[in-house]
């Protein structure tokens, strides 16, 4: 498109406003973007684009993915562009290009590395025409915004650039049939000890083939609708993944890749299904990117999960985890949940499920409860449960329909008071769930749950110094 003054207005306008809010000490702003788009509603498509331009997109995962692939390109020495301060919609990818340009609008980096949000599709993809998209995975999310995940899909596969190279996830058969006629590569876990040949989950949303509709024979199941799977009577079935993990060495913090015939050792930040799929797609992204395997294993090595994501402190003896579980999502907190049940000891677990911005409203819609698998916190080794929130007797109503017994469970609607509910005695570890952007109230309660564990841990050692002294 051609530049029009309307363009430059709001280019030099959202310039001013960054240069504003930089120096009132604002930053990871979307606000330049917002007014670039609000006074030029086509802007991206009239922003001059850097030389090469590669997405990170999915719907869970890519935040994680997406750090994970800037980490290792800033440690090779490269010069980019992204959003990882700022937003994955269009108005945070228009204030990164904002920032990277100069006075007139021309790039000032050659390589823009974007997070972009699948839901976004339209209002991004047809301006930016990625040359490489990572898709991470397709699940349903968000019903009141993205309403199913076929409407997801469909939305990538409309708006996704012909001309767009793509790394799709080979165990996902939603992702992996996005765009077949476009240049692409695919990835995959083969099978694991743990893996089943029948769903564990509530939901799995892929059950019968595409293409003829008769039910489909799996060769296993990970979770949900991930595993391999092929049709009994067409020719449907899982693509063969490009890149596989093979093994997974856990105490080693290692996964071994194959890929092109050879295998290769790469870090993994811990064992949980979701961080060697992230890590895995990492590799594969920025191998067809162009990095070597010994530059992508030897920066991989100084990565961890972003503490946004997963933290692990400890106090009065006993362990306080921080677990993102993504709000309106059943299948990343069904995934958290597993996770809990499946980490060593017994857990107590606050909860922190509202959506931050729906909590202030009665609105909020809580049908993904019941597509989330709470069933998974009905475990001997997790006496206590507490539930806080504006929501928190539908999450309580839930649970007790999951069969955890009403004596495991607390609930309370202020949120500060989630921690004075707790019995550390019960517990060796306390693990507090949030949403994306709950991450200053998780980290509050943190506090007060690792005050609570200390004080008991004070209480029982002069319980077991008396007694000694006796």
């Amino acid at each position: 498109m051609r530049r029009s003054l309307r363009f430059y207005f709001a280019l030099f306008f959202a310039k001013g406003t960054a240069m504003v809010l930089k120096l009132i000490g604002r930053k990871g702003t979307s606000m330049p973007g917002s007014w670039a788009i609000i006074l030029c509603p086509d802007f991206l498509g009239r922003m001059p684009r850097p030389k090469t331009v590669v997405g990170i997109t999915g719907t869970n995962g890519k935040t994680t993915v997406a750090n994970m692939v800037e980490d290792v390109l800033e440690d090779c020495g490269y010069d980019f562009v992204c959003n990882r301060s700022g937003t994955n919609v269009n108005t945070g990818v228009a204030s990164a290009l904002i920032a990277n340009s100069t006075f007139f609008g021309k790039p000032k980096k050659d390589l823009a590395i974007f997070e972009l949000d699948e839901r976004s599709s339209p209002k991004i993809l047809p301006y930016l025409k990625p040359d490489l998209l990572l898709c991470t995975n397709i699940f349903r999310d968000s019903y009141k915004r993205n309403a199913h995940m076929e409407f997801i899909l469909d939305v990538l596969e409309r708006y996704i650039p012909d001309r767009t190279r793509l790394i799709l996830n080979a165990d996902d058969l939603l992702c992996s049939s996005l765009k077949p006629q476009n240049r692409r590569v695919f990835f995959g876990i083969d099978r694991m000890p743990e893996d089943g040949e029948e769903c564990q989950n509530i939901v799995q949303d892929i059950r019968v083939c595409p293409q003829c509709g008769a039910r489909l024979e799996w060769e296993f199941v990970r979770y949900h609708h991930i595993g391999k799977a092929h049709c009994p009577c067409c020719e449907f079935q899982s693509p063969e993944a490009d890149y596989r993990v093979t093994s997974t060495h856990p105490e080693q913090g290692k996964m071994t890749v194959k890929y092109g015939g050879e295998e290769r050792d790469y870090p993994m930040p811990n064992s949980s299904t979701i961080n060697v799929y992230n890590s895995l797609s990492a590799v594969a992204f920025l191998s067809e990117f162009g990095l070597s395997p010994d530059q992508i294993a030897a920066s991989m090595e100084k990565l961890s999960i972003s503490e946004s994501r997963y933290k692990e402190e400890e106090a009065g003896g006993k362990k306080v985890v921080l677990h993102l579980a993504k709000g309106q999502n059943p299948i990343a907190c069904s995934r958290a949940f597993e996770n809990i049940r499946n980490y060593p000891g017994r857990k107590a677990v606050i909860l922190f499920l509202d959506d931050y911005f729906d909590a202030a409203h009665s609105v909020e819609n809580t049908s993904w409860y019941y597509d989330t698998d709470f069933e998974f916190l009905n475990d001997a080794g997790i006496p206590q449960i507490v539930a806080a929130g504006a929501r928190h007797w539908d999450v309580c109503v839930r649970l007790l329909m999951a069969g955890i017994p009403e004596s495991k469970i607390a609930h309370v609607e202020e949120n500060e008071k989630a921690a004075s509910l707790l019995n550390p005695a019960q517990v060796d570890s306390v693990f507090i769930l949030y949403d994306v952007y709950t991450i200053g109230l998780a980290n509050r309660v943190k506090e007060q749950v690792k005050a609570v564990l200390k004080d008991s841990g004070r209480e029982n050692g002069k319980e077991d110094g008396g007694q000694n002294e006796d």
